[in-house]
This record gives structure tokens, C-alpha cells and sequence, in this order.
């Protein structure tokens, strides 16, 4: 008996010491896909234009609907919208008292658009439901009882000016648009002098000092120029901020001055980085702060009384990147969201009048307590010399050499990032080392960076992964028989690509939306981009003029050359990719006796929206790696 009695204490003992060996090293722990990809029940916070009430997204019944934060009279807080059929799309001030804001209806795809009074709750319609595109004139909100907004309803391919009466009245015609104007814009006062236009190559600036006056032209640009309207200066209808690289080669914060085009003044520049496109205040009629990417997000305040607030802020978060969110016109408030590469943080405001920080949302609590991989800046050169940015993202198991997953960004004028990443951080877990990899074409490295990436689609880009790749290898880092590539969209196409060009450096591909065919592609621009046609020409290449060209850099041609298994998603809704061309893909890899997993999901678009589905689709993507990688 007593034998009995002192096994059955060692076995306890010994079931105690390993669950807290699981505890200490839960950097080793499996964590379940849903937690990785387990969306906040709250969303889209925005402050009223006296910072007295934060607006935002809230879950009831099911259905996305606004709640009401009251910062001075908590009491007061409340549901605003009660949806139970529908979820609401997107909402913002238009006033200190009224929200605008738009649902969802599953039976057909016309705009719905409504106002409600946040004291009485009363919402009415403020337009009788339109099938058209909509793009509201910056900054969206009423002055004189109205806003500004473009619209196609004339003709699918032109916007034309609106006025929208907050009143229900409907729309207002304004302005035909004949000279192929992409925006307008409003002045301090809400009046619409300035607006862009573009044949695709050159964009050109407009501006007329009143609105019954005719627009005159103030500069144009080529593709690799650009103007970035930011927002008016305050009580000078003449100028504007913007980010502007005319004469260099990185985006700066300028004051522009619309009589002559030229800058009046550069506010901030950085050698090495672009400036992002964030921090002007339409209600202080200023930018009120500037940020670039270097290895993490570097942030610099330019207005006095708001650093003294950040510097507030970031005594609480001192080993956190801060993002600002939004500020109020006096500065009452302010909401921020601090997080790192392995922490994807809460959304918190700090309330002047009573000098409190206060949470809003975790954005994900059931990551809270789970060690996770940190993400490593480097550097390659390319075969060319060009230096190339990327992340490393390391697994917590050391190994002599690591499976590796290429994971490819889309755009491809677009960047990865240091920061908090679901999708990285979910395969990292999963054992692999994640290779991000901003290639020539990539954004926020400067105009000569981004139009090295011209022409290159099948070219230097894809050159600049594969030698990502064998840089990794050389180092000792990467396994070469276990190299796994994967991405969306143009992401997607890359995957595709080095399946049929590059078989022997990738032991399997991911594609999800993966471009098959681009003359498909060209063929699937809608009319209100038609415009921008040219520019996709100099980007891409001309379909019609360079049909050997596209053949030679769409998958769709060679897949008999592939050789390496592949997992293969796409969206029904996907309209940048035929279904007919993806099926015709995978039917002749499947001709080649290569193995072919193939998920077409008909309710999703390029990207996959729903929860259940997100989850599915990763559960694929965990098993397919565990089988060719493992």
C-alpha cells in the first residue's frame, strides 16, 4: 500500500513538473489557429471633432453595429445602431452630433447611406439607395450642412461632383467632370478649388481661387513623381501639405503653393525613407505629426502641445511602437495603439481633463500570454548589387538550418513591415523560419526603388526573391531541400512563377489569388480605373503590344514545367482572376502527375473574410507544409 501511495505521489509530481516546464517554456507551446486569427469585438474608433465621444464598432447579435463612448459622461455611453440582419460597413463624424454611416445588403450591391443623431438615435436615409461608385471629397465632414462627394453615375468611367444635404434632400449636381479629374478637394473653408487628374503616365494639379471660377493647370508629373495631397493650411486657400519627391528622390513633407506649384517650404525629409502618408489634422488644419519606416516605425511629433502628450503617453509604453489613431481638434484626446513584433497590442485613449490612459480593445487577448518570434531587419545584395530589405522571423526550436516559408507581399507596390504579423507569427509556431522580402517595386524606399521594379514582373523582381533565397542558403541559415514559397495576389503570382522557373530552389508553393493570366488580368480593370490603363502598361508591360512578353510571364503557359507540389486558393469573388484560367492551371499541373491541392471558395474575393473560412484555409496551409516540409 504505502508502495502504491509513493508512486502515485511521484507520478503527481512528475505531471507537476511538466506542466510547469510547459508553463516556463511556452515558447514552445502549439497554438491553436484560431488564436492567431481571433478578431476584436471592437473596431474602427473615431473620436467626434471635440473629442468628448469615441464612436466605434461593436459586435450585437451577431451583427457589426456603432456604439457611443461618452469620455465626460460615461453614463450616457450606449448602442447607437441595433442591425440584425446587416452589418454596418463604415461610419464617421460628419458633425459633433450626427454620424454618417453605410451598411451591407447581401441581395445586391447599391450604396445605402444613412445619418443618425447620436442624442435622439433617429437615423434616416441621407440618399435613396444607388447602384454607382462612391468616393467621399477629403476631408469628409459637413460644413453648411452638407458634404462633398464624386460619384459615376453619369457614366461608370467619369466621377462627377456632389453635393450631399445632410437634410435627406439627395444629391446635388455640381460638376461634370471634363478633364478626367480622379479627385477633388476640399479648401479650409470647405470650398472645392483643387483637384488631380491623370491620363494614367502624368498626373496633373488643378486650382481655381473660387468655385465659380475656371480651373487653371499648376503642375504635372510623370509616373514616378508625386504629389500627395495631405490637407489645406489653415486660412490659406492657396496652399496645401502634401508629400512631394519633385526634384528628389524620397517623399518629403512640403507646403505646397497652388498659384505656382512650387514648394513654399520642406517641413520634413529623410534621406533614406519616404515620409508616410499620415498625421494631418483636418480639424487643426495642420500635420500634427510625420512618421517613416526604417527598421521599426519612428515617429516625430511637430506640434508642441501634442508631443507633450505622447511623451505622456510614452512613459506608460516604453518598449512599444506607437501608432496614433486619432487626435481631437483640442487635443482632449487622443487614441493610440502600442504594440511590438510579438505583441499585437490593445487600442487605448488618453483623456486630457482627467490625465487617465484608458483601454478600449485588446486586439488579441489569446495571444496575451503566449511567447512569440521576434522579427529580425536584413539586408542582401541582389545578383545586380541593388541592396534589398527584408525580415527575418525565427522559429523558437534552433536547428543548424531552418525550413524556411518566402513569404511574398502583394502589390507589388506595396512593403512589408516590423510589427506585429498574425500570418508570420502563426508559421513561425509552426516550426519555419519566415522570409519577408521588400523587392525592387516595393514602397517607401524612394521613386528610383519603386520603378526599378517597371517591367520586371517575371524579371528582377522574381530575381530578387530567388536571390533572397540563395542568400539565406549561403548563410547557412536556410535548408535548401526544404523551401517552401507563398503569398496573395501578386504574392500569389510569385509562388506560381518560381513553381514553373525556379523547381529546384522551392520544395513546394502557396498560391492564394495567384494572377495565372495577365491578359486576363488587364482584361478585369473596371471602367473607373480605365484611366490608369497606361500606367499599368508601363508597370506591366502592354498586352497588345507585348503578347509575347505576357506569355512569356504568366504561369498559365508553363505549367507543364512544374514540377513541385502546390496548394492552390481562390475566391468566386476574385475579380482579378478568372476562375476559367485558374481551372485550365490546375488541370494541366495535374497533367504532369503533380501533386495539386485545389480550394475554390465561390463567397470569397481576393482575400479571405470570413472567420470560418480564414480558419479552414489555414489548417490547409499547416497540413500541405507539414507534408513537404517537414
Amino acid at each position: 500500500m504505502r508502495l502504491k501511495i509513493h508512486i502515485y505521489i511521484v507520478l503527481v509530481g512528475m505531471l507537476g513538473l511538466a506542466w510547469a516546464c510547459k508553463r516556463k517554456t511556452g515558447d514552445y507551446q502549439r497554438i491553436p489557429i484560431e488564436d492567431f486569427f481571433e478578431k476584436p469585438d471592437k473596431s474602427s474608433f473615431k473620436l467626434s471633432p471635440d473629442g468628448k465621444r469615441i464612436a466605434y464598432i461593436g459586435l450585437d447579435e451577431h451583427c457589426r453595429n456603432i456604439f457611443i463612448l461618452d469620455l465626460e459622461h460615461t453614463d450616457s455611453s450606449k448602442q447607437l445602431t441595433y442591425q440584425d440582419q446587416m452589418n454596418v460597413q463604415y461610419f464617421f463624424w460628419a458633425t459633433n452630433d450626427t454620424l454618417v454611416y453605410s451598411n451591407s445588403q447581401s441581395s445586391d450591391d447599391r450604396i445605402r447611406l444613412y445619418t443618425i443623431d447620436i442624442h435622439t438615435e433617429a437615423s434616416s436615409p441621407l440618399m435613396e439607395p444607388v447602384d454607382t461608385k462612391l468616393r467621399w471629397v477629403h476631408p469628409a465632414k459637413a460644413i453648411d450642412g452638407h458634404l462633398h462627394v464624386m460619384m459615376n453615375l453619369r457614366d461608370s468611367s467619369v466621377f462627377d461632383l456632389y453635393r450631399i444635404p445632410l437634410d435627406g434632400s439627395g444629391p446635388q449636381f455640381m460638376e461634370q467632370n471634363s478633364e478626367g479629374f480622379m479627385s477633388w478637394y476640399a479648401s479650409f473653408d470647405g470650398k472645392v478649388r483643387m483637384a488631380m487628374s491623370s491620363d494614367s503616365v502624368q498626373e496633373t494639379l488643378w486650382y481655381r481661387e473660387e468655385e465659380d471660377q475656371e480651373y487653371h493647370n499648376v503642375l504635372q508629373t510623370d509616373s514616378s513623381s508625386k504629389i500627395i495631397h495631405l490637407g489645406p493650411v489653415k486660412n490659406k486657400k492657396d496652399q496645401i501639405y502634401a508629400l512631394s519627391n519633385l526634384g528628389r528622390d524620397k517623399l518629403a513633407l512640403v507646403t505646397l503653393d497652388l498659384n505656382t506649384g512650387r514648394e513654399a517650404e520642406i517641413l520634413y525629409a529623410d534621406p533614406n525613407n519616404d515620409i508616410n502618408w499620415e498625421g494631418y489634422s483636418s480639424g487643426r488644419k495642420s500635420v500634427l505629426y510625420s512618421s517613416i519606416y526604417n527598421e521599426k516605425k519612428n515617429t516625430l511629433i511637430h506640434d508642441k502641445e501634442l508631443a507633450k502628450i505622447y511623451e505622456r503617453i510614452r512613459e506608460r509604453f516604453r518598449d512599444y511602437t506607437l501608432d496614433i489613431i486619432d487626435v481631437d481638434s483640442l487635443f482632449n484626446t487622443v487614441i493610440f495603439k502600442p504594440y511590438t513584433d510579438t505583441n499585437p497590442g490593445s487600442i487605448y485613449y488618453y483623456y486630457r481633463q482627467k490625465d487617465t490612459i484608458v483601454e478600449l480593445s485588446p486586439q488579441n487577448p489569446l495571444l496575451a500570454d503566449k511567447t512569440l518570434s521576434p522579427m529580425k531587419q536584413v539586408t542582401f545584395n541582389a545578383r545586380d548589387g541593388k541592396l534589398i530589405h527584408g525580415f527575418l522571423t525565427y522559429p523558437h526550436k534552433k536547428t543548424a538550418e531552418y525550413p524556411v516559408v518566402v513569404l511574398v507581399h502583394d502589390g507589388p507596390n506595396r512593403r512589408d513591415v516590423w510589427g506585429f504579423n498574425a500570418e508570420v507569427q502563426f508559421l513561425a509556431n509552426r516550426g519555419y523560419l519566415v522570409f519577408q522580402i521588400n523587392y525592387r517595386g516595393s514602397v517607401g524606399f524612394g521613386k528610383e526603388f519603386y520603378t526599378a521594379g517597371f517591367k520586371q514582373w517575371g524579371g528582377k523582381i522574381q530575381s530578387d526573391i530567388n536571390d533572397g533565397v540563395t542568400w539565406l542558403i549561403n548563410e547557412g541559415i536556410a535548408d535548401p531541400k526544404r523551401v517552401a514559397i507563398m503569398g496573395t495576389g501578386f504574392g500569389g503570382y510569385s509562388a506560381l512563377y518560381a513553381s514553373c522557373f525556379s523547381p529546384t530552389l522551392y520544395t513546394c508553393a502557396i498560391s492564394s489569388s495567384g494572377y495565372t493570366n495577365l491578359f486576363t488580368y488587364f482584361k478585369e480593370i473596371p471602367p473607373y480605373y480605365q484611366s490608369y490603363t497606361r500606367l499599368y502598361h508601363r508597370i506591366i508591360g502592354n498586352p497588345h503590344k507585348e503578347s509575347d512578353l505576357f506569355k512569356a510571364i504568366s504561369p498559365l503557359f508553363h505549367a507543364e514545367k512544374i514540377r513541385t507540389p502546390l496548394l492552390i486558393f481562390q475566391g468566386g469573388k476574385d475579380r482579378y482572376n478568372s476562375t476559367t484560367d485558374v481551372n485550365q492551371f490546375v488541370q494541366r499541373v495535374k497533367n504532369n502527375n503533380v501533386p495539386v491541392r485545389y480550394i475554390y471558395n465561390k463567397e470569397e474575393g481576393k482575400r479571405i473574410r470570413k472567420e470560418e473560412n480564414i480558419i479552414a484555409y489555414y489548417q490547409e496551409i499547416e497540413q500541405f507544409l507539414e507534408t513537404y516540409l517537414k
